[in-house]
């Protein structure tokens, strides 16, 4: 299993994605099918496409951080976010981030954030697309160095917090 996290952008556009990869046959294979069959009020996850009736490899499960709001917050998550966690998934495999030669025995859920005040489509899938892809790099990544990482800790930070004592 391969998880990974990725932020792009600012204000309302920024796209933030968690990534879990694994194989159609373990956990993972069991949360895809399990997401996918169980919606829930304003989360329905579906399967992230390329194009109508071109389903990405290996499947993606997209899954809505937030609910849906209304009609123009479902047409960026359903459309523009969508597609951009398609393009991540397509640049990933094209750069080999995903080995090719095993995607078919994978499976992918992305859990996508889409702000309710989004407004630039252009902008949301760029991010979401950019988002995905790094997301997935940083999931193969594990030469993470653990003592930088604990230190961040004195410094925490986000795209939507920063405390006082940082200001």
């Amino acid at each position: 299993m391969w998880v990974g996290e990725g932020f792009v952008g600012s204000g309302p556009e920024a796209a933030h994605l968690n990534t879990i990869l694994g194989y159609r046959d373990g956990a993972v294979g069991t949360a895809f099918a399990t997401g996918l069959a169980t919606p829930r009020e304003g989360h329905a996850g579906f399967l992230v496409i390329a194009q109508p009736n071109q389903p990405v490899v290996p499947p993606t499960l997209f899954v809505n951080k937030a609910m849906i709001t209304g009609e123009r917050h479902a047409q960026l998550t359903w459309g523009p976010a969508q597609l951009g966690v398609a393009s991540g998934v397509l640049d990933a495999l094209a750069d080999k981030v995903i080995d090719t030669a095993i995607a078919h025995q994978l499976v992918l859920i992305a859990a996508v954030w889409v702000d309710p005040t989004a407004e630039n489509a252009d902008a949301v899938y760029a991010n979401n697309r950019e988002a995905t892809y790094l997301a997935l790099k940083r999931g193969f990544d594990t030469s993470s160095n653990l003592d930088e990482l604990i230190a961040l800790r004195d410094i925490p930070i986000n795209g939507y917090y920063t405390p006082p004592t940082l200001r």
